[in-house]
């Protein structure tokens, strides 16, 4: 759920900032009389006609204080959002994979109105609406940091900023030794960034498992690098490793040290999932790829880069 709490650490703040982002194209329902055209009066309309001009900074400094805005909600009226979230049932929470957030909460009270009292009732369609207005103030903002961080990347890459994975040291979740011979090995390797805490990430661990056996067939891999298990994180390990169970994902996923190249690396991913492609030589090649695969048009999209690649084998 989204209502948890910032942290302060750098990584867990990015990871928190960048769970907001992406469950803000989670769900799409209508509920609570709610409409996509509502005047949202109480959301800080502001950010989105500030931040045509903003550094990166500023656009995450925005992105965060509307993350607050909506946590904030959560936490005043306590009692009524615990009891909804306690009515979401996880078939519900499946089905809403790629839908609106807002429509989402909306769905959820307005199909068990009867379970709460007019006030609570009144109380969660009004915050509903104000965060409808905030997952578009954040989208605004997403749009304007992704654009900002491809003008980035394009215009400062280097050789360091790209050679990623040489000489890389980690394990594997099971705790065996893992080296840069495991990207040696293959054609390409496609590395896919994820938490256990970020939905989309999860909904598409299976069809990376099936990416797997594919890639398998034509000389490649897929790596998973799960963000809570850096610093071999005992708890992290675990749960990710149940994660993966349950979704079906057999493939092999890391651990490695957060001060590495490759543990700084994850820790300016700004988005999540996020995934890359890395050759021989532990290089990444071309654009990091954002969003999850389960979405055909995404898989489509990811699959040709892959094939381009082994193009040009």
């Amino acid at each position: 759920m989204k209502n948890k709490t910032l942290r302060t650490n750098s990584m867990k703040l990015k990871k928190v900032i960048a769970a907001s982002l992406a469950i803000s194209v989670l769900f799409a329902f209508t509920g609570c009389g709610s409409s996509s055209s509502t005047n949202n009066t109480n959301t800080k309309q502001e950010s989105s006609s500030t931040t045509e001009t903003g550094s990166a900074d500023e656009l995450n400094e925005k992105l965060n204080d509307l993350y607050q805005q909506e946590n904030q909600l959560f936490a005043d009226h306590k009692d009524a959002w615990d009891k909804a979230f306690g009515l979401m049932n996880k078939n519900a929470a499946g089905d809403a994979m790629s839908e609106n957030y807002a429509d989402s909460l909306a769905s959820t009270v307005e199909s068990n109105k009867d379970s709460f009292s007019e006030e609570e009732y009144e109380t969660l369609c009004k915050d509903i609406e104000t965060i409808r207005g905030i997952e578009e103030e954040i989208a605004k903002l997403e749009k304007e940091i992704a654009a900002s961080d491809s003008s980035d990347s394009s215009s400062s890459k280097s050789d360091e900023s790209t050679a990623v994975f040489k000489a890389f040291k980690g394990k594997d979740l099971d705790g065996n030794d893992v080296d840069d011979s495991l990207f040696a090995k293959n054609k390409v390797t496609v590395v896919n960034f994820w938490f256990s805490g970020c939905k989309p990430c999860v909904g598409e661990l299976s069809k990376l498992n099936e990416l797997n056996e594919k890639l398998k067939e034509m000389g490649g891999e897929v790596v998973g690098i799960n963000t809570d298990t850096l610093d071999n994180n005992e708890a992290g390990i675990k749960e990710a490793k149940e994660i993966l169970k349950a979704q079906g994902a057999s493939y092999k996923n890391l651990t490695f040290d957060s001060n590495s190249t490759v543990g700084k690396y994850a820790g300016n991913i700004m988005a999540f999932p996020t995934t890359v492609l890395v050759d021989k030589d532990g290089n990444i090649i071309g654009e990091p790829f954002m969003g999850g695969i389960d979405d055909q048009s995404n898989y489509d999209q990811l699959m040709k880069q892959i094939q381009s690649v082994l193009d040009q084998k």
